[in-house]
């Protein structure tokens, strides 16, 4: 092998690993140099404000109540002759049953004097009455010229047999009014609360009998807070009818059970402790005798659920959507940038908040989902919500705000 052979052997075997290591390098290179990717930008759940109008419903709670409670009392003497089936504790009657009734004989043989008495005074009268015509025609007789005197004619005598006719007559209606206060007599429809005598115990006067209580319509006490009262037209305000309203049993939460009732009158006071004013909510035929529906008993708690007024032009939005008591997010739907906005509604409830149209910009979209880092101007993904505020779909009345 000659000398040029020999030098050119090392020559190419380090230029072929030179060349090794530039291949090498260049691929660990590709393979670890970062990628660079476009941030995603965070989701945010919104729905679209639409101005529309929203009904201001209030709830409230009472306990149902009687119409009319009335204590029987006995107004004359006697012993318990006769107690109606329906006179027991629970017991539906109507207007006019006998419920209990004294024995009568010894105000029997008082009206039968009371008669005697009366038939011997009018015959007393009617013979007053021609004693004196007599005296007159015999005054005449005797020639004489001046008119008789009131002792000739027996005015005196007259006029007592009228006032003992009279008498007579006070006593007959005495004795008729005593027998028939043997007989108690229901003053209405109604029920009993309880009764409080057996048969053949001896009463008087004023003995407590039992106690009773209507069921043609039954009332409930609510109360309202001064933040409700100007979202409700209540009846004796001006020319309001009554307000409806629903009512639920506050005692089986899972009864689907619903009564119709009607606000008839409020309290002319507020409340000394709570400063809320009361309504009285009536309902007909609670214990359903009329018509067939479940009963809703007096003491039974209930929960109301009364139509106040319809808000006209308001945004409608969801409580999940304040971020603090006066803040929601907002996007405009040009940028899908945020904007944080204040509020200041003007009535909510526990799910709802409602503001005037003139707060928030119609058409924007309202974040209601979690939104942690939230900062005016930051971009975020708009995603529709599922579900929103649904508007008022009764009618409107004139007095609808």
């Amino acid at each position: 092998m000659n000398l040029g052979i020999r030098l050119l052997i090392p020559l190419l075997i380090i230029a072929a690993g030179y060349g090794g290591m530039k291949i090498l390098g260049k691929k660990v290179e590709e393979t670890t140099k970062p990628k660079h990717h476009e941030r995603e930008l965070p989701e945010a759940k919104v729905i679209e404000l639409r101005i529309s109008n929203f009904g201001a419903d209030i709830d409230s709670q009472g306990v149902v109540r009687a119409h009319n409670s009335t204590p029987l009392t006995s107004r004359v003497s006697g012993r318990v002759l006769v107690i109606n089936e329906r006179f027991e504790d629970g017991g539906f009657f109507q207007e006019g049953d006998v419920l209990l009734e004294l024995d009568p004989t010894d105000f029997e043989a008082s009206l039968a004097s009371a008669e005697a008495g009366l038939a011997r005074a009018t015959a007393a009268h009617a013979q007053e009455s021609a004693r004196s015509q007599q005296a007159l025609l015999d005054w005449q007789d005797l020639g004489y010229t001046e008119p008789p005197s009131d002792l000739v004619l027996r005015k005196p005598q007259l006029k007592e047999a009228v006032a003992n006719v009279k008498s007579g007559e006070a006593s007959l209606i005495q004795a008729q009014r005593d027998l028939e206060r043997t007989r108690v007599l229901a003053p209405y429809d109604g029920c009993v609360l309880k009764r409080n005598v057996g048969p053949g115990q001896s009463i008087s006067p004023g003995t407590p009998l039992g106690e009773i209580f209507s069921t043609d319509y039954a009332e409930v006490r609510l109360p309202l807070s001064a933040e409700d009262l100007p979202f409700i037209d209540l009846p004796g305000e001006g020319e309001h009818a009554p307000v409806p309203l629903t009512l639920t049993d506050a005692l089986r939460t899972d009864s689907e059970y619903q009564w119709q009732a009607r606000i008839v009158r409020s309290e002319g006071v507020l409340d000394e402790t709570s400063r809320e004013l009361f309504v009285i909510a009536r309902i007909d035929d609670p214990y359903g005798l009329v018509h067939d529906k479940p009963r809703l008993r007096v003491g039974q708690p209930v929960r109301a659920h009364i139509e106040g007024r319809v808000l006209k032009d308001v945004f409608v939005l969801p409580r999940k959507s304040l971020r603090s008591p006066t803040e929601v997010l907002l996007v405009n739907p040009e940028d899908s940038t945020i904007q944080r906005t204040d509020i200041a509604p003007i009535w909510s409830d526990e799910t709802h908040v409602i503001v005037r149209h003139d707060q928030l910009p119609d058409g924007w979209l309202l974040v209601v989902s979690r939104l942690p880092f939230a900062a005016n101007g930051a971009k975020v993904d708009p995603i529709p919500a599922d579900d929103g505020p649904k508007a008022v779909q009764r009618p409107e009345t004139d007095s609808d705000a």
